[in-house]
């Protein structure tokens, strides 16, 4: 998708639709102004008898409109002024687009810029905006026999009324392009069945990636008997019970000026199907647990954004993936497992599978000498019971790691919170008959789960994202997401030595 800028009379500019948002009460924004006069007061009559309430997110397609050369107008409500807060425009900005993917258009003009969001510069609005356009777009018709029509729209110029602007809303929208781009790959590799999204597709994704990166990118691939000889018997034992061999997949990206800059790692939980193994699941939903590897799907996400943007930064992205299924040979409840670091877990729950791929690949990452290890995962069930859908659990053993993060997911507006990580409750954990067993109970179990992962990230700075509440929708709207690839390519964004000091901000 193509978002150029541009500078222009909004009533002179040919479009296939013309998107204007709108205040309520008659509060008219300039572009929305000069609009208004060139059309013979269109927008403020139809304000003002009441055919187009301004409320947040509502939607108005005017098919022709007098004295506008636009093939169509668009109004699109913002609610009030003094509540037009970040939240505020993504949802009018998603509005806008969710209409826009519904037109026989192949382009588009939207007129974000001109909306004041407090503390929002203008390359702020122009990601939103960019963002907004690939998560509307995308459709999911790898399976259906007669795919869903996908929207024709290929380019949308984002309309900036001071000649000043147009830099920073062009580099904001290479930027949210880019981010878009890893969102969406991110939803079809969580949207994939289990029976064909395996350990080894991410493996063989993770080759073709490299390949089409003209050398940006490159992989290592351990198989399962690459992985007995490191001793990653952990990661090893979630396997065992699937035909499906699990693999660890290691992809590199050298963005920084000195090659031997400290990078920063990404590591994913990459379980493609979570039966529970032999502890396991109810049968109802059960279906949902092919997204059970979206924390991998994620770190997929994040590479192609960094591919797409090329930020100054050296990233290594690892995934653990297994699949989790009840067999003769499956890990049964009371076993004790030797882990890459040397520590013995005692499986209380075979369920509770995540954490165990995830602490051979946090030991693994040892041997980067990294400047900081991100893991996320759809980890506990707890999260969800905690905070919902709304934002993603934030655990770390480093409080500027965690703040780093937290600004992030602020600047992306893909928000976390942070949570405790306490060593009162590493007492959970204790096993009469190993190091540590691999759950805590029912009290603060998103917290112990991160307790455990902790016990094998001492040599690094560390956080955990538990993305269980945030990285799919259930119901009639049941899919992928895409978060935290926002999150995420942000936080790259500001570790690359060309980045600003303070990115999106006024």
């Amino acid at each position: 998708m193509e978002f150029p800028v541009q500078t222009a009379n909004p009533a002179k500019i040919e479009t296939a639709c013309l998107v204007v948002p709108v205040f309520k009460d008659g509060d008219l924004l300039p572009v929305a102004a000069k609009l208004d006069d060139a059309s013979e007061r269109l927008i403020g009559q139809l304000i003002e008898r009441g055919d187009f309430d301004a409320r947040l997110g509502n939607v108005q397609l005017i098919p022709f409109a007098p004295g506008l050369n636009a093939d169509r107008l668009m109004l699109v409500g913002l609610g009030s002024r003094e509540k037009c807060q970040e939240g505020a425009f993504r949802k009018a900005v998603d509005a806008a687009f969710g209409a826009l993917a519904t037109l026989p258009a192949d382009d588009a003009t939207v007129a974000f810029n001109d909306v004041p969001v407090p503390d929002r510069a203008c390359d702020w609005k122009a990601r939103m905006v960019a963002e907004a356009a690939h998560r509307a777009i995308y459709r999911f018709n790898d399976f259906k026999s007669e795919p869903a029509p996908v929207p024709p729209l290929e380019r949308v110029t984002l309309l900036v009324s001071e000649g000043g602007d147009s830099d920073a809303a062009r580099e904001g929208g290479r930027i949210g392009d880019g981010i878009g781009q890893g969102i969406n790959a991110t939803r079809t590799l969580g949207n994939l069945p289990g029976n064909v999204c395996t350990p080894s597709y991410l493996a063989e994704r993770a080759e073709q990636m490299a390949a089409d990166s003209e050398g940006a990118l490159t992989t290592d691939i351990l198989d399962e008997q690459a992985l007995e000889e490191l001793g990653a018997h952990s990661l090893l034992s979630v396997g065992r019970g699937s035909v499906e061999p699990s693999r660890l997949i290691v992809m590199k990206y050298q963005g920084a000026d000195d090659p031997d800059e400290a990078p920063h790692v990404l590591v994913g939980k990459g379980i493609t199907f979570d039966s529970g193994g032999i502890s396991l699941k109810p049968g109802e939903g059960m279906d949902e647990m092919k997204f059970d590897m979206c924390g991998a799907a994620s770190v997929f996400g994040a590479v192609t954004s960094v591919l797409a943007i090329r930020p100054k930064v050296n990233l290594v992205a690892i995934v653990a993936s297994a699949e989790n299924m009840p067999d003769g040979r499956a890990t049964k409840p009371g076993d004790i497992i030797k882990t890459l670091k040397g520590l013995s877990v005692e499986v209380l729950n075979t369920d509770a599978e995540g954490r165990l791929v995830l602490c051979d690949a946090l030991t693994y990452a040892e041997r980067f000498e990294p400047a900081s290890v991100v893991d996320i995962a759809t980890l506990t069930g707890a999260a969800i019971i905690a905070l919902g859908h709304h934002a993603t659990g934030l655990m770390s053993n480093d409080d500027d790691l965690a703040l780093d993060l937290l600004d992030a997911g602020e600047t992306a507006w893909d928000r976390a919170w942070h949570m405790p990580l306490w060593d009162e409750y590493q007492e959970q954990l204790d096993s009469n008959f190993a190091d540590l067993a691999n759950i805590g109970g029912r009290p603060a179990g998103t917290i112990t789960a991160g307790c455990f992962l902790s016990r094998f990230t001492d040599k690094y700075p560390w956080a955990h994202l538990d993305i269980a509440g945030t990285a799919w929708h259930s119901g009639k709207q049941k899919g992928a997401t895409g978060r935290p690839v926002s999150l995420l390519t942000q936080y790259l964004l500001d570790r690359s030595s060309d980045s600003q000091v303070e990115v999106g901000e006024d």
